[in-house]
């Protein structure tokens, strides 16, 4: 973790300190996790979107590798390559 200094507006820290103070915890922190969930996204948002993405391979009984994927792409176009010369 690396230490930074912010200047705060007065209303914007008695905001947070009254919060703070509400929930128990620090303003760094709540600073933190604004900053955290402004720019790297709320954490239940990313879980789903790695399960989603992780989804679209089930039911796959056998994944094809990179390989295959690529000769299948690759896969009759020389000939028509070859026709064109």
């Amino acid at each position: 973790m690396r230490r930074t200094q912010l200047y705060l507006d007065d209303d914007l820290w008695s905001t947070l300190h009254t919060n703070a103070l509400r929930q128990g915890t620090t303003i760094s922190s709540l600073v933190r996790e604004a900053v955290r969930e402004r720019y790297l996204g709320k954490l239940d948002e990313r879980r789903k979107a790695m399960e989603t993405f992780v989804g679209i391979s089930k039911g796959n009984a056998r994944q094809k590798s990179a390989v295959e994927i690529v000769r299948g792409l690759r896969k009759g176009r020389r000939i028509e390559m070859l026709e064109r010369e």
